[in-house]
């Protein structure tokens, strides 16, 4: 069974925490699977003040934004909701803006807003669980700092900024590429500290398939956008472009880690979820790009982004446009200087990246990524190039 729904994502390392698209196939537990799960039901959906049933076929909870099932979490038991962060970094646009972005901003279809005190949560479902838990037992697993631990199946094509900072910004294509219950593809924005057994990572994006989104460790205050919403409508080949607005910085003063969805604060990870060789006192990298997973060996991989190479270019290949960085030193927002940006695929003959420099809203710097479905081995030999693409043309123009 296919489904085409497209989500929001959230990911952290250890603490994962993702919101995206799904697309499952009916699976039925054993009547002791199921009581068990049914019981982690109870558990994870918090009593609700007042419920909405979505257009897409889910049901939103608005929940008691101090019951939410962020402090279940054992390090935040006496934690103290942030309401919204007390710092907001000024994210620049280009100078050269006499080709505007022909790319429109994601928006939500439904108006729904819930009550003050509240948060909006979607509701997990016993589907959700099993869908997840089948996943995670195939090799599902977030993305490894150590390219060479990454599970067979697994391929990236990323843009990557090394160098101290306290978070990234950029505005990701979104796309509705089809896979099979057992894979997933997305894109996101990356935001990564720590080597090894310190490794942390937040990032924030959509995919397609279905993750976890449950872990405990994130506080939701946005009571207009949810984890797990439907992103809609998505970019046509040739067509309308839309993309999210994504950022993700570390609060000045209380060291939080902020989530931004078009303008508007979702949520924080808190800093005492961190530690201090890995994402406490800010980042070592920034990475955008795409990833996708396929569990079954003799399948080929899905499609990642829009499934055209990055050559394809604007209103076909997927793109992540307006890159941007907080400066660690400076505490300054700033492009990444495109000498500093490196492309990586892990198997550029099936999946790659380009950055490229144009005059135009937003473009100054960005990246083109993906490809279409087609690998069937993690076997490729990992391969660094640094590119920059200079076209001092107008957008959607060769």
């Amino acid at each position: 069974m296919r489904s085409s729904n497209k989500f929001i994502l959230l990911i952290l390392s250890t603490i994962t925490l993702i919101s995206l698209v799904t697309e499952s196939r009916k699976t039925i537990p054993s009547q002791e699977k199921k009581r068990e799960l049914e019981k982690l039901l109870n558990h994870i959906n918090k009593p609700a003040i007042k419920s909405f049933q979505s257009k897409h076929g889910y049901i939103l909870d608005c929940i008691d934004i101090h019951k939410q099932l962020a402090f279940d979490h054992p390090l935040l038991k006496n934690h103290s909701v942030q309401l919204k962060p007390t710092t907001i970094p000024k994210w620049t646009r280009d100078n050269n803006t006499s080709q505007k972005s022909t790319s429109l901003p994601f928006r939500q279809e439904e108006d729904i807003i819930c009550p003050p005190g509240t948060v909006i949560i979607k509701r997990t479902t016993l589907e959700d669980l099993i869908q997840f838990q089948r996943l995670e037992s195939l090799g599902l697993k977030p993305t490894s700092k150590d390219r060479n631990d990454d599970p067979p199946g697994h391929y990236t094509a990323v843009a990557q900024y090394y160098a101290l900072n306290f978070g990234g910004k950029g505005n990701i294509n979104v796309w509705d590429p089809q896979v099979e219950p057992d894979q997933y593809s997305l894109s996101s924005l990356y935001v990564q500290g720590g080597r090894r057994e310190d490794f942390e990572t937040i990032s924030a994006g959509w995919i397609g398939s279905c993750y976890n989104t449950l872990c405990p460790g994130f506080v939701q205050v946005s009571r207009k956008f949810p984890l797990g919403s439907v992103a809609r409508p998505v970019s046509k080949s040739g067509g309308k472009q839309y993309h999210l607005e994504i950022s993700i910085y570390q609060e000045r003063l209380t060291r939080d880690w902020w989530y931004v969805l078009k303008g508007e604060p979702v949520g924080y990870w808190p800093n005492p979820l961190f530690s201090y060789n890995g994402l406490a006192e800010g980042a070592d990298n920034v990475w955008w790009g795409g990833e996708v997973f396929s569990a079954d060996k003799n399948r080929i991989s899905p499609i990642m982004g829009s499934g055209f190479v990055p050559q394809d270019d604007f209103g076909k290949a997927a793109y992540i446009n307006g890159l941007r960085v907080i400066d660690r030193y400076s505490r300054k927002v700033m492009m990444p200087p495109a000498k500093d940006l490196v492309v990586y695929a892990s198997s550029p003959t099936c999946y790659n990246v380009k950055t490229i420099s144009r005059r135009g809203e937003y473009w100054s710097r960005a990246i083109f990524y993906g490809g279409p479905a087609g690998c069937t081995v993690h076997s490729s030999p990992l391969t660094f190039t640094v590119e920059l693409v200079s076209e001092n043309v107008p957008l959607g123009r060769k």
